[in-house]
């Protein structure tokens, strides 16, 4: 029943562990669509949706060319998707156990309250099932006869066209999408520190655009977090200092607290050091795109998403 989708640039950057997880699923899948430039050129999003025109497969199965699945992706994701409501089903993203500390800081950023707690730590880390109306495309599942209904990704948004796709799933067509812990995958993160602050400020713009134009999944308090805390600290340094001072001095030792905790977890001091780094570097990049995002131009979408096919 399912097509597993991955596109990528080419097949070289497919993750060594990516093919052999695929292929030894306890529940096999139909096909496995590796959607290259040249088959398909364009982003992402226009790879999925090439790839889920020709999918064989009632379950489109969705996965990033850096990431493997668990074992037994396919066959929880099958039991979950049983119920008509449900048209899709996510899980967590993992940090791989061979990951370096560069990359081990961005998975604990993610996966942390203190780093991500408004984009949702649930969903990098293994938490308790949920009924979501947002989630990525790096682990996600959704019925083809659903996806087709929504016409697909949105291709006019890279990052976020994952957040259009769930956001007609859910308010269009009033179906449900389920995050379960047990379908899960591991996600090579980007290394620390430009890799990281460079996906950071993707998805603070795209996040801030879609606050705007998607209040229902986006115009949510932690999203906005960041940029608040960067506009109360600008604003109570210039009218009031002690609180500045206070502010800052709780916000850093909460850090520090959940640095510490790292230190007892990794047995490793470079990780706590280098967190407690990139952690307000971290916020700083996605609230000043937050607002970028938020004050841009609000796009005007076509009401058909593009398709660009080659055979």
């Amino acid at each position: 029943m399912f097509s597993i989708i991955i596109p990528c640039q080419t097949k070289q950057d497919l993750c060594p562990e990516l093919l052999p997880a695929l292929k030894s699923q306890t529940l096999k899948p139909q096909e496995i669509l590796i959607v290259t430039n040249k088959i398909c050129p364009g982003d992402p999003a226009t790879k999925r949706n090439w790839a889920a025109k020709k999918a064989k497969g009632k379950l489109l199965a969705f996965i990033d060319s850096d990431a493997y699945p668990d074992k037994n992706w396919l066959k929880n994701a099958q039991q979950h998707l049983k119920p008509k409501n449900i048209c899709a089903v996510g899980g967590p993203n993992l940090t791989p156990p061979n990951n370096n500390v560069f990359q081990q800081i961005s998975g604990f950023i993610w996966s942390t309250f203190i780093g991500a707690g408004g984009a949702g730590v649930y969903r990098n880390k293994i938490s308790k099932s949920r009924l979501v109306t947002d989630y990525p495309s790096s682990n996600l599942i959704v019925k083809k006869n659903h996806f087709n209904k929504v016409k697909g990704f949105n291709t006019s948004f890279w990052p976020g066209e994952d957040t259009k796709l769930c956001h007609d799933l859910v308010f269009k067509l009033k179906k449900q999408i389920l995050y379960h812990p047990s379908v899960q995958v591991f996600h090579h993160r980007r290394p620390i520190f430009v890799s990281h602050l460079q996906q950071i400020s993707r998805f603070g713009y795209h996040r801030g655009l879609f606050a705007k134009i998607l209040p229902k999944t986006s115009r949510l308090p932690g999203y906005f977090g960041p940029s608040l805390f960067i506009t109360w600290l600008i604003l109570t340094n210039i009218f009031f200092t002690p609180i500045f001072y206070l502010t800052l001095n709780i916000y850093f030792s909460i850090i520090a607290i959940t640095a510490m905790s790292l230190t007892f977890k990794t047995k490793n001091t470079l990780i706590s050091v280098l967190f407690f780094i990139t952690v307000p570097l971290t916020h700083l990049t996605y609230g000043l795109y937050f607002l970028k995002g938020f004050f841009s131009p609000t796009p005007q979408l076509p009401s058909k998403p593009s398709l660009i096919a080659i055979n």
